[in-house]
């Protein structure tokens, strides 16, 4: 009995194959627009994706910790006293000092960011967060030396040079040497990144003398990261303690909110593709009237038609759905999703410019599957059952 149902079921299937191709011309519209709606689904989460796994594993040498003083709401200076009190704290393996900020380069309208750090380059710390592709991080006894991206190169038409200069607030230069470049794989980060020494960095951004804007904190262990940040708030009134967990889940609420308003608009475009998809099932030809009297003639019930169309609505969106989802991964693997990344990585005039290699998951097919494929067979089964109770006698 179970053979039997099934030589049924794949005779149904063939039949319901055959009968796809024989209606290429009405199936390859609903085709096509079909595979272009998983292909922006399917961009859209790739990305997003992507960009996150790209996050966490750049941030993954971050520092543990970092403390920053605020006032009003806002983030102001923290003198350098402040690492007195949390030295005590136990877990604690290092903190260092750091200023940044940033700065607005008004001949291109990027902005730079600065960040000044008192180690040398190889040291342990927030230094590690700075990959190098060549060259190296300054070092904290030399003055005028930077590390930049290829991107700030490139803003600053430096071609082959490496000298070049920065307007401090009271319009008097700083003149700077580079030093280092740092790798594409890390430009998530350090796109518009510039990395000098804490003594220059004070000196561009005119801070005063025993103030820095954050202290990083290193922990000996990773489990008692919460544990310590709760202490340092206890012991630092209105400072404003964050994790490295914590930055990595900004990063990816802005990533999945972006993906969020972008599935969201693509909704509109699901909602025509299911119309059409529910007008074509619905508009049956006299050839297909006839074809449904002529099955039963042969004795065929409606719930073999009614599978049948089941069939053929099935095979359509599964390649679809594959046909969608294997362009999307050629978009965003070897173009980088580029019809969408701006979305994603703002409006800057600097933006990174890196390789995406999102990976399989399976919630993200899921998902697609879920938002395409399940929308279209609801739309196409009202319309088969009405095309599986045509009567024979009506017809012919």
């Amino acid at each position: 009995m179970t053979g039997n149902r099934l030589g049924r079921l794949l005779n149904i299937l063939d039949y319901a194959l055959s009968s796809l191709g024989r209606k290429s011309l009405k199936n390859g519209g609903v085709f096509i627009i079909f595979t272009l709606v998983v292909f922006l689904f399917a961009s859209f989460q790739l990305v997003s994706r992507a960009l996150t796994e790209a996050a966490q594993t750049v941030l993954a040498t971050a520092p543990d910790i970092t403390v920053q003083q605020m006032s009003a709401g806002r983030q102001v200076s923290i003198a350098s006293s402040a690492k007195i009190p949390l030295a005590p704290i136990f877990g604690i393996k290092k903190i260092e000092e750091r200023i940044w900020g940033y700065y607005f380069d008004e001949s291109n309208g990027a902005n730079y960011t600065i960040i000044g750090l008192p180690a040398r380059a190889g040291d342990s710390g927030g230094t590690q967060l700075f990959g190098l592709a060549e060259g190296r991080l300054p070092v904290a006894s030399e003055r005028g030396q930077v590390a930049i991206s290829d991107n700030v190169r490139r803003q600053l038409q430096l071609g082959n040079r490496k000298h070049f200069s920065l307007f401090r607030p009271d319009l008097s230069q700083a003149s700077f040497a580079t030093v280092g470049l740092f790798a594409p794989k890390t430009e998530i980060l350090t796109a518009d990144l510039m990395v000098m020494n804490l003594a220059d960095a004070r000196d561009l951004f005119a801070i005063a003398d025993g103030f820095v804007t954050d202290l990083l904190v290193s922990v000996a262990n990773p489990n008692e990261i919460e544990t310590i940040a709760r202490k340092i708030s206890e012991k630092l009134p209105g400072s404003r303690v964050i994790t490295r967990n914590q930055i990595l889940k900004t990063y990816k609420v802005v990533f999945n909110r972006r993906s969020g308003l972008g599935t969201v608009c693509l909704l509109t475009a699901l909602a025509a593709f299911v119309i059409l998809a529910w007008d074509k099932a619905s508009g049956l030809s006299r050839e297909e009237r006839k074809e449904v009297a002529i099955l039963k003639i042969l004795g065929w019930q409606t719930s073999d038609i009614m599978l049948l169309r089941f069939c053929e609505s099935l095979s359509l969106s599964l390649l679809a759905f594959i046909s969608g989802y294997l362009l999307a991964w050629v978009h965003v693997v070897f173009w980088g999703g580029a019809l969408f990344r701006p979305i994603f990585l703002g409006w800057s005039v600097i933006r990174p410019v890196f390789s995406l290699a999102p990976p399989l998951a399976a919630s993200d097919l899921l998902l697609v599957f879920s938002l395409s494929v399940v929308p279209y067979l609801c739309a196409t089964a009202v319309p088969a059952w009405r095309a599986a109770t045509v009567r024979a006698d009506s017809v012919i």
